[in-house]
């Protein structure tokens, strides 16, 4: 099957997964919070970033390759953690490694994966992440740590911009649980995705596996309060410090919005940071995440890691030309796995790389850096 025939864009693979997997799990995947603003507004600012194209190059053979924290990585994008990968396509989590693992790209696993870092030992590749929502106990933020590093992790994201639940009200009205529930109702939608059922019956139901070693199964939480709340804190700066001193590999700092800021964790020895307004599932009244990226990166020197409403190469293209060093995509990786299954990821790769390669082309440029010179404005 030609999936560059059928699925030659993300917005493709977006509408095949929408049919393929059960409305409830499709509303904790695609849901923002709120009147969802912050997350049409990352859309909206990525389309005011308008490049001049340029002409008379000759053949233009596009170097896709960036340097990030210390390595050279075959490709400007990688894969967000996302909470419970595992419910929204089962066995998402050992899919999204393998496929990150074979292209070169990071792969960030998160606390409330429904795989512990253990369980992905044998398919990391070398730029494995891991995504630490912060424990309120420091004995388990110890082991918590020490699980990751042991499994392979050499790169600690915290996360820091959920300070409490958002309310995500479309995903509270879906009836999701944490852990699901199958009451009649949602029995009835996964009765119509059979892909999903069939991989859900053959794995279980989903669960936080990693939260559960420490919290024990709690039932009937709604899934926007779920069990990961109970262990967690909102961190601060001594927080932050502790941590530091405690990982030995390089720490990002996921969330960040205010220039502010950026300058304040280069100084606390973090080694980049990461723009982030949660795909717009935390608070409705934020800014888009390519709006502040300037800002941001004029005030560290750091290397600058964004997401927020990526959708394309052209996305990346307008990202770096702005300043980030690196892009991540989260949902879309979910909407390849729910289109295509275990296949998905690899096409996703294919159709974001033609699409820089592309648009390079129509930019002239050889590396990604020289967008930076074709920026007409932004807003």
């Amino acid at each position: 099957m030609d999936h560059h025939a059928q699925y030659p864009a993300l917005s493709d693979l977006r509408a095949r997964a929408r049919g393929r997997i059960p409305r409830f799990v499709w509303e904790y995947l695609d849901s923002g919070t709120g009147a969802e603003a912050t997350k049409a507004r990352n859309r909206t600012k990525l389309d005011e970033v308008i490049l001049m194209p340029s002409i008379l190059h000759g053949e233009v053979k596009p170097d896709l390759s960036v340097e990030l924290m210390g390595r050279t990585l075959p490709l400007p994008f990688g894969i967000a953690p996302v909470g419970m990968s595992g419910m929204i396509w089962p066995g998402a989590e050992p899919m999204l490694a393998r496929a990150a693992a074979r292209a070169g790209i990071p792969y960030c696993l998160s606390t409330v994966a429904t795989q512990t870092p253990a369980d992905l030992s044998r398919d990391l590749g070398e730029d494995a992440w891991f995504q630490m929502y912060p424990p309120r106990d420091p004995d388990i933020r110890t082991d918590m740590l020490q699980k990751a590093r042991d499994a392979g992790f050499g790169t600690l994201i915290l996360t820091v911009d959920v300070p409490v639940p958002s309310r995500r009200e479309r995903q509270v009205r879906s009836g999701l649980t944490t852990p699901p529930k199958l009451t009649p109702r949602l029995m009835a939608q996964v009765a119509r995705c059979p892909a999903w059922a069939l991989g859900i019956a053959q794995r279980g139901m989903p669960r936080m596996k990693l939260i559960d070693e420490y919290a024990g199964q709690t039932k009937g939480l709604p899934s926007n309060k779920h069990a990961g709340y109970l262990l967690r804190t909102a961190p601060d700066w001594d927080y932050l410090r502790w941590l530091r001193d405690a990982w030995s590999g390089p720490m990002i700092v996921k969330g960040v919005l205010d220039a502010d800021d950026a300058g304040a964790l280069e100084a606390a020895g973090v080694d980049a940071v990461w723009i982030s307004n949660h795909a717009g599932r935390q608070f409705d009244g934020a800014p888009a995440t390519i709006e502040r990226l300037p800002a941001i990166r004029a005030a560290t020197g750091l290397p600058v890691i964004i997401d927020g409403g990526f959708e394309g190469g052209l996305d990346i293209l307008r990202a770096i030309a702005l300043g980030a060093d690196h892009v991540m995509f989260g949902r879309a990786w979910h909407y390849a796995l729910g289109a295509l299954g275990a296949d998905g990821p690899a096409h996703l790769v294919e159709i974001l790389k033609l699409d820089l390669e592309a648009n390079m082309g129509q930019l002239g440029l050889t590396t990604l850096t020289e967008v930076r010179n074709r920026v007409i404005s932004h807003g």
